[in-house]
């Protein structure tokens, strides 16, 4: 059986930026489906941060 070494931190804190990601996905796509002209542009923003954060995860492990 393989055991998974203690790191230290809590739940809360290993999920909180994943859960902050999906939140503003979902709050992204709401505002897409919800309105038009200041709306678009919200979820255009909220919708990129997801797409940015793979980016970002990926370069920083190159390094």
């Amino acid at each position: 059986m393989i055991r998974a070494a203690k790191s230290g931190r809590s739940t809360a804190a290993i999920f909180a930026w994943p859960i902050a990601i999906f939140l503003l996905g979902l709050v992204g796509l709401v505002v897409a489906l919800t309105g038009d002209g200041w709306r678009d542009a919200a979820a255009w923003l909220a919708l990129a941060a997801p797409v940015l954060a793979v980016i970002w995860a990926l370069r920083a492990r190159r390094t």
